[in-house]
């Protein structure tokens, strides 16, 4: 076993199995991608820590622990279309892959984009695309979607994002209010969504979902 491989297996063991994570499928999709691939090469000896890995200009790779959560909580069935926004170098693009049928991972940076798409060809993924555009709007002609996954803690979620998912679609982020995280999800019932908080979770914050500043006077 490669020292990657070890350290992806102490990682499940140690944060995820510990953190009633116990969902097989999420585990065994996530024991399938090599992290270390889609971070720099200076932080690949700490791809497996328990907190949110910068990855440059601003951006991470979520801790593995609220990602996995997320993703349980998310119920992803093999036959869901899943959109991923926020997908980065495509890490999480990758794990989503061993759940659904097919995933859209939407980013607004190109390099992203190009470093995304070569990391998900290099690893012969072909049940993904990688697409560029705002991440606050999502990808309505590639929609409705199932499941839908923001990389990162928001504000605010747009509607235009709920707009995008299913009759009974999950959306599934993590929520900022005066500073503190907790994990959220948002369901579509009878065309009504609504949505419940899950767990405490602070993690960093995905641009482009802020709160619009009031007047201050």
């Amino acid at each position: 076993m490669t020292e990657s491989a070890v350290a992806r297996s102490h990682m499940i063991d140690c944060q995820l199995r510990v953190n009633e994570m116990n969902d097989e499928r999420v585990i065994e999709a996530i024991r399938a991608i090599p992290r270390e691939q889609f971070v720099p090469k200076a932080k690949r000896s700490v791809a497996y820590v328990d907190e949110d890995l910068p990855i440059g200009d601003g951006r991470f790779l979520m801790e593995p622990m609220v990602f996995a959560r997320l993703l349980d909580a998310a119920e992803i069935g093999p036959k869901d279309l899943v959109l991923d926004i926020g997908c980065a170098t495509g890490y999480s693009t990758a794990v989503l892959a061993g759940l659904a049928d097919a995933v859209v991972g939407l980013e607004t940076d190109p390099e992203l984009v190009a470093m995304a798409e070569k990391k998900l060809a290099n690893l012969e993924i072909m049940n993904t695309a990688v697409v560029s555009g705002a991440l606050n709007a999502g990808v309505a002609k590639q929609g409705p979607f199932d499941v839908i996954v923001i990389e990162g803690a928001v504000e605010v979620i747009p509607d235009a994002l709920i707009k995008q998912l299913k009759e009974g679609g999950r959306l599934l982020c993590v929520k900022l209010e005066d500073g503190q995280g907790r994990a959220h999800i948002v369901t579509m019932e009878d065309g009504i969504a609504s949505g419940r908080d899950l767990f405490d979770a602070n993690i960093q914050p995905l641009p482009g979902f802020e709160a619009e500043k009031g007047f201050v006077f």
